[in-house]
């Protein structure tokens, strides 16, 4: 009895991915604060009143009690403290909160520490849901903020082609911790540029396709 005890694991984290498995079972993958990115089968979630349904969506923010299976995590409660019900309904919003889980799940790796990635997700999306900021500006902070966290970030160079207000909001994203990231506004032209510099750094230090940006290239 205590090492079945001993098996089951409280984690702090976000679901950023979820599949159908058999007729009422999903898959889940979460990014978590203890054990980055993991893996793990929630029986029954697909049934119809079970209280994994809900928990076990994409964006579903909170506290998840697993424990440990010959092969594999398997979540046995969760307690969900931000569903990001607001991102349901701005169809656009979600997109966008599509690509960042798919982009933490590019990214992220197991057993290491994931702690900040966690936390810019967690921030990034609660900004998708702010009317204060552009879902466009919300993305190339996200980007390049993850890249950063990542050690991939190659830097400005020597900054000749980009405004001065670019370049600075490009340090401020560098230096700015996760927490005080979203508390800034920039102009159109500022705007633009970042978004040019964003997508090539982001072509030239990934090497996947992301299916949720390419629908948001076409619904803007």
């Amino acid at each position: 009895m205590n090492a079945g005890i001993q098996n089951f694991l409280i984690l702090t984290g976000i679901i950023i991915k979820a599949e159908p498995i058999g007729e009422y079972d999903r898959r889940v993958v979460l990014l978590t604060k203890e054990r980055g990115k993991i893996s793990a089968f929630a029986r029954g979630a697909r049934k119809p009143g079970n209280r994994l349904m809900a928990p076990t969506n994409p964006f579903s923010f909170g506290q998840f009690t697993l424990y440990t299976g010959r092969n594999s995590y398997n979540l046995s409660d969760a307690e969900i403290t931000n569903y990001f019900e607001e991102l349901r309904q701005d169809f656009v919003g979600a997109y966008y909160g599509m690509y960042f889980l798919e982009f933490c799940d590019y990214y992220a790796r197991e057993n290491n520490d994931e702690t900040a990635m966690l936390k810019l997700l967690y921030q990034s999306l609660r900004a998708l849901t702010s009317p204060s900021f552009d879902h466009r500006l919300v993305r190339y902070v996200f980007e390049l903020k993850a890249i950063m966290l990542n050690g991939e970030f190659p830097g400005t160079g020597d900054g000749g082609t980009l405004m001065q207000s670019t370049a600075y909001t490009i340090d401020y994203i560098m230096n700015t911790p996760v927490e005080k990231l979203f508390s800034f506004g920039v102009k159109p032209d500022v705007l633009r540029q970042l978004g040019v510099f964003s997508q090539k750094i982001c072509k030239s230090v990934l090497d996947k396709n992301f299916k949720s940006i390419e629908i948001l290239e076409n619904l803007e």
